[in-house]
């Protein structure tokens, strides 16, 4: 009883009933009673089978005189009866020696069965066969017609087709209301939110602590978290609490991972759903669930809503392919705005978005006093992407002395998620070759797993394919090692992965804005592929082609969205609206169409031939590297360095460092001849250079002090 009373105790008190609950029909009691039905029919008037006999053993049964009557029901078989003197003889085995009802009661079964063919047919071989045993006119058995009516084979027959009816009615409703309301609710809560409530019972252990980066972005939604704890300490100041923020970033950067955080950290009631939630085949519906959605919120307020993948459900107006029909989108959308700032107040309910098209986005809904606040999420930087590995790495056996810095530095353009992916990946492939901990081996084996695709090493070259690859690889590192503001190689490979024969591996800089500059030499290492080909074989192939692919796209970017072309001039048709997706026309003419179109073969011409000056002046050490990846396969940025030396971009950077410590040292040096004394200069010895004021350094010290004792006096 104490143990009792302690668990009642810390459960706290216990709810009284609600009177006005009523008990739900379930629908499983019908299948219970039908269950129970056909079992009870079964066990009063089932049983065992009656045995069918043949026409030879009723002979044999006329001969032996043990035939008591013979009853022919509904005219098509016969029951046969025997006498009790027969069953107790032993010539029937198969037969109890009584002949009585089930359990005791109702009327005898018969013993035997025969179908018959016809009525009397069977009568004369009845007549014929008892007169061959010599019975008399007192003794023969004539059968008896009796008509049987099938009670359950009627009542079936009426009641199964209604009853097929209920319970496809019954799931179709299911089916078309999402299983909700189970039973009796059915298609009546189609109308109603599927979001889901977590509040303070809710087990949600994630917190902002299991969010790593995201600074800035996590400041701006604990400053919602934190007004709804403790709202004196805005409210004093005259300030409101932000209405609405939509998170906004590129796929697998942490939107839904933060929003999960709020959701752990708030002890306030957070309303989770997907805009696809909304959007249902009848129409009104996804309407309805907005307006329920935030009658369900207003009575929990305060509180927050959180919409995940808003676009579904946001999308601007007026762009859809139906035209002129009632879109069930735009519908709720009005719904949606209404029900966040409309003419009704709405209180103490804040909604938090996520989407990657904000582009997309209805203007309406992106306004003040809707969404307050957009935060954006990138992707993470450098410092960002190590705070990230170290949360993931937490679960993961690592080896001794592991540094995570290199994993940071290895994983540039990684999001959040493809961080993830390459801790789950690492481990795998440490447990496939069966090790105790994870190595740096296996993170860079995932990295190049999840980059590059599935190693397929089996996969069937010939000599002369795996020749053109080598040297088409060889021709991309070449180029991409003597151009300046290449990005430094990792290494390359002539083993397939994926869909690709061959790769060459970049570690790109990290950088906010690209030069005219950059952009030509990515796209003249992007060539350096085909020029090798086309230098070393005479010949082009197709394996170039996801190279041509990327400088086409940079080279349109270049001149019709970064005004990087002199004949088009300073001139971007970008639209960052997103509106020209849906546009029949450009926003140039056909003048200006061939214009861009001239400018971007010039461009990549001229990459092309710079790609093949390079490979000219270095082919003795392209030959070298390429015979090199025929041999090793895979080859690293020391191989290329022992080959053609350090990197032009390295030769470059070193240079202009030493430049600025050669500034560095004249300006210190300037600085240590001024802090001698504070000299007034004539003006015709300010014209002096650097060199003879550092003779005159003793001289113009001495006057100085003169000048001082003049002054004094």
């Amino acid at each position: 009883m104490s143990e009792n009373d302690n668990k009642n105790k810390n459960k706290g008190p216990l709810k009284p009933p609600d009177k006005n609950l009523k008990p739900k029909f379930n629908s499983n009691w019908i299948f219970a009673i039908l269950i129970v039905s056909f079992l009870a029919i079964n066990l009063f008037y089932g049983g065992k089978p009656i045995p069918k006999v043949q026409t030879r053993e009723i002979k044999e049964m006329i001969t032996n005189r043990d035939i008591e009557r013979i009853v022919v029901i509904n005219k098509e078989s016969a029951e046969i009866f025997l006498k009790k003197e027969a069953l107790e003889s032993g010539r029937y085995p198969d037969l109890p020696k009584k002949n009585n009802g089930k359990m005791g009661f109702g009327a005898p079964k018969a013993n035997y069965t025969h179908n018959i063919g016809d009525v009397a047919t069977f009568e004369d071989f009845l007549l014929e066969e008892q007169k061959k045993a010599g019975y008399e006119d007192n003794d023969i058995i004539y059968p008896e017609t009796e008509t049987r009516p099938n009670y359950i084979g009627q009542i079936l027959g009426w009641t199964l087709p209604f009853i097929i009816f209920i319970f496809f009615w019954i799931f179709m409703m299911r089916r078309m209301s999402g299983g909700a309301g189970g039973g009796a609710g059915g298609i009546f809560s189609v109308g109603k939110s599927k979001a889901q409530i977590f509040d303070k019972e809710s087990n949600v252990k994630l917190n902002f602590n299991d969010v790593a980066g995201l600074e800035e972005a996590k400041t701006e939604v604990m400053e919602i978290v934190d007004f709804l704890k403790n709202p004196k300490k805005y409210t004093q100041l005259g300030g409101k609490i932000p209405k609405g923020a939509l998170l906004i970033g590129p796929p697998g950067t942490g939107k839904t991972l933060l929003a999960k955080a709020v959701a752990g950290e708030a002890n306030v009631p957070f309303f989770s759903i997907s805009g696809s939630d909304f959007v249902e085949m009848f129409v009104g519906v996804g309407a309805s669930r907005v307006r329920d959605l935030f009658k369900q919120a207003k009575e929990k307020a305060p509180c927050i809503v959180f919409i995940d993948e808003i676009d579904a459900v946001g999308r601007a107006r007026g762009r859809n392919v139906n035209f002129g029909s009632n879109d069930e989108r735009e519908n709720t959308l009005n719904q949606l705005l209404t029900e966040m700032d409309g003419f009704g107040t709405n209180m103490g309910v804040i909604i938090l978005a996520a989407t990657n098209r904000a582009d997309i986005l209805d203007r309406a809904l992106l306004r003040a006093g809707r969404f307050d606040r957009q935060i954006h999420v990138e992707l993470p930087d450098l410092n960002e992407r190590e705070a990230i590995f170290k949360v993931h790495l937490r679960p993961i056996k690592l080896e001794k002395g592991f540094d995570i810095a290199f994993l940071a530095k290895q994983t540039p353009g990684f999001s959040g998620a493809d961080i993830a992916n390459v801790c789950n990946e690492s481990a795998l492939i440490a447990a496939r070759k069966n090790k105790t901990v994870v190595e740096k081996q296996d993170f860079l084996d995932a990295i190049d797993r999840i980059v590059g695709g599935l190693e397929r090493k089996s996969k069937i070259i010939s000599m002369g394919e795996k020749k053109t690859i080598a040297y088409h690889e060889a021709g991309h590192a070449t180029v991409s090692w003597m151009l300046e503001h290449a990005s430094p190689l990792l290494k390359v490979t002539i083993i397939p992965r994926g869909r690709a024969l061959g790769a060459a591996w970049y570690l790109p800089e990290e950088r906010q804005i690209t030069t005219r500059e950059q952009l030509l030499d990515e796209i003249a290492y992007a060539l350096g592929g085909r020029a090798s080909e086309q230098l070393v074989f005479g010949k082009i192939s197709t394996g170039a082609l996801s190279d041509l692919e990327k400088i086409t796209k940079q080279a349109y970017a270049m001149v019709s969205f970064f005004g990087m072309s002199e004949k088009v001039g300073n001139i971007s048709f970008y639209d960052s609206s997103g509106q020209s997706d849906f546009g029949f026309t450009k926003p140039y003419s056909e003048k200006t169409s061939e214009l861009i179109d001239q400018e971007v073969k010039q461009i990549i011409e001229e990459s092309y031939v710079r790609a093949q000056e390079v490979l000219k002046n270095n082919l003795k050490g392209l030959t070298e590297l390429a015979e090199l990846l025929l041999e090793k396969e895979v080859i690293f940025s020391e191989d290329l360095e022992r080959i053609f030396g350090k990197r032009k971009a390295d030769i470059l950077k070193e240079e202009r460092e030493s430049a600025v410590k050669n500034e560095l040292s004249l300006k210190s040096g300037n600085e240590t001849i001024a802090a001698i004394g504070p000299a007034v200069i004539k003006p015709e010895e300010s014209t002096k250079p650097l060199g003879k004021e550092k003779k005159t350094s003793d001289k113009s010290a001495k006057k100085s002090k003169e000048e001082k004792a003049k002054s004094k006096k």
